[in-house]
């Protein structure tokens, strides 16, 4: 399998009052044609390693790496006009939340049509038509109508679906999927799911998932990276889960809730300091 994206030894710090303060540590993954789960708890570092690909930190992060590669470019070399040019076109990230991410005084169709003439210019109907034909791409009814709606008409089942339209509109190579189905009731989140397995099949997208859902990574992933204090402490097929050997991914599963264990009390993490400097 042919590496689309490759990253090695990724640090990403933050100036503090006695120095920096590391928040990613000697991340290293390559990435294929495939759906690459990166799990863990809520500051292990997930998101951060995403932004770092799209370089979409604060300036005043320090990001440093041996390699972190898209294909032919240098993602640590490329100006930031380069890097304008590949976000969307080539390697595109979905926010966990799409209330944070649309624009609340732009239609549908608006925020979708800067999208779709970045990629390729076009006449204002083509352009329309352009935009029906991916929010009916992604499974919403009516899309002429949605596409005159604004963000807070949309349900979060909807809002997370428009965003992946615009982030497809350009065809990128990679997708970094940010916690994408997180506030999604049970029906939904297997449509989107089931979107992305789609696209991941059809266009032979690489896609980077986001979450801390280890149940749904079993089914849905590929190959899983377990991150615990900014570093990546497992890796693993994500079949394989059961049989996973640290400490911390296996606390992780068993404090995952389980209709077949009857249990009074969830256990507790038992986190030891040492896994984020080993």
């Amino acid at each position: 399998m042919t590496d689309v994206l490759k990253v090695e030894d990724l640090q990403v710090a933050y100036p503090g009052p006695q120095g920096p303060v590391s928040v990613v540590r000697e991340v290293s993954f390559a990435l294929g044609r495939e759906k690459l789960a990166v799990v863990g708890e809520s500051g292990s570092g997930k998101t951060t390693v995403g932004r770092a690909l799209l370089r979409l930190l604060p300036r005043h992060a320090q990001v440093s790496a041996q390699t972190m590669r898209l294909g032919d470019v240098d993602l640590l070399a490329a100006s930031d006009a380069q890097m304008q040019q590949l976000r969307g076109s080539r390697l595109s990230m979905v926010m966990q939340d799409p209330k944070y991410s649309l624009n609340p005084v732009m239609s549908v169709g608006s925020q979708m049509s800067e999208a779709v003439l970045r990629a390729t210019p076009m006449s204002r109907a083509a352009c329309q038509d352009q935009v029906e034909q991916l929010l009916a791409r992604v499974q919403i009814r009516e899309p002429a109508r949605v596409a005159r709606q604004y963000p807070h008409q949309l349900s979060g089942g909807m809002g997370q679906r428009v965003m992946l339209a615009m982030m497809l509109s350009q065809h990128p190579q990679v997708l970094i999927a940010d916690e994408p189905t997180s506030a999604l009731d049970v029906s939904v989140r297997r449509e989107v799911l089931n979107l992305l397995d789609e696209l991941v099949e059809a266009q032979g997208l690489s896609l980077l998932f986001i979450t801390h859902d280890l149940h749904l990574v079993r089914r849905f992933c590929d190959r899983v990276l377990v991150m615990f204090a900014g570093r990546v402490v497992e890796a693993l097929r994500a079949d394989e889960l059961d049989h996973a050997q640290h400490p911390y991914t296996q606390q992780l599963l068993s404090a995952v809730p389980s209709l077949q264990r009857r249990r009074t009390t969830l256990p507790t993490l038992q986190r030891d300091p040492a896994w984020g400097h080993a």
